[in-house]
C-alpha cells in the first residue's frame, strides 16, 4: 500500500469537512459588455488571510467555469478557507457579450477582481487560471497589485507568449502534464527558466493537458503552494 504523507491526509479527511462548511453564492457580475456569470465559494466564519480567483480554459472550445480543472483549483483554494470565485468569461455560459481574442477577458478577469476585493476589502487574491485562462490570469494578475501570487495550469506554451511574466517577483506556481499536447515539457522549461524567483514548477508524470486521472496531484500541488503564500512559516 503506497504510503499517504500527513498533508495528503489532512486535504483528504478535509473533504467532507469543508464542502459541508460552505456555501456557493450564484453571482451576476458587472463587466465591460455585460454582466459576467460567477460562483463564490466561502464560508462567513473564516478568517480572511486570503482570496482566490479561477479563470478558466478557451471560451470557443467548450470552457467554462464548470471545467474539471478549475473546479479543483478552486477545491485546492476552498479546503484552505481561501473564498474562491469562478466566473464565466464573456459568451459563455450566462455571461452576456462575445469572445474577443483574449483581450477583452482579460478585462472580464480584471472586473472579477474588482468585484472580489470590494466586497472584501484589503485581502489579496491569488488568480490562477487554466490553459487559454492561464494565459488570461498570469497576464493580468502579474500587473494588478491586488494580486499577491499567480498560478498556471496547463500553459499553452507551444503557442503563447508569456514574455510579460519576465520580471514579475511574484509567488508563481505552474503545474503541467508531462504529455500536455498544448504545451511541451521543453516549451514550459523554458518559459520558467525565463522567470524571476519566487517559482516553483511541477510536472504531473503522463499527464494530458486536462490531467486526466491526475486532478487530484493537481489540487494537492495548489494546495501546498497556497499554504506557503497564506502560512509562510509553516
Amino acid at each position: 500500500m503506497p504510503k499517504v504523507t500527513v498533508f495528503e491526509a489532512r486535504c483528504r479527511n478535509a473533504d467532507v469537512v469543508m464542502e459541508a462548511a460552505t456555501k456557493i453564492e450564484r453571482l451576476s457580475i458587472p463587466g465591460p459588455e455585460g454582466d459576467l456569470e460567477a460562483l463564490l465559494e466561502w464560508n462567513p466564519e473564516w478568517t480572511l488571510r486570503q482570496l482566490a480567483v479561477v479563470c478558466h480554459p478557451h471560451p470557443l472550445y467548450g470552457g467554462s467555469m464548470h471545467n474539471k480543472v478549475v473546479f479543483r483549483a478552486a477545491k485546492a483554494a476552498i479546503h484552505l478557507e481561501i473564498p474562491t470565485l469562478r466566473f464565466n468569461f464573456r459568451g459563455v455560459g450566462h455571461s452576456e457579450g462575445e469572445y474577443a481574442k483574449g483581450i477583452g477577458e482579460r478585462d472580464d478577469a480584471r472586473s472579477a477582481l474588482d468585484y472580489l476585493t470590494e466586497r472584501f476589502p484589503q485581502v489579496p487574491v491569488s488568480l490562477m487560471g487554466f490553459s487559454f485562462g492561464s494565459v488570461v490570469a498570469l497576464a493580468v494578475g502579474s500587473a494588478d497589485p491586488r494580486v499577491n501570487c499567480l498560478v498556471g495550469i496547463g500553459l499553452p506554451a507551444n503557442s503563447a507568449d508569456f514574455g510579460f511574466l519576465q520580471n514579475v517577483r511574484k509567488p508563481k506556481l505552474v503545474v503541467q502534464g508531462t504529455q500536455d499536447q498544448f504545451g511541451s515539457q521543453e516549451n514550459v522549461e523554458k518559459v520558467f527558466r525565463s522567470l524571476k524567483e519566487p517559482k516553483r514548477l511541477r510536472f504531473v508524470p503522463e499527464a494530458d493537458h486536462f490531467l486526466t486521472g491526475k486532478l487530484h496531484d493537481l489540487q494537492l500541488e495548489i494546495q501546498d503552494f497556497l499554504q506557503g503564500v497564506v502560512n509562510p512559516l509553516q
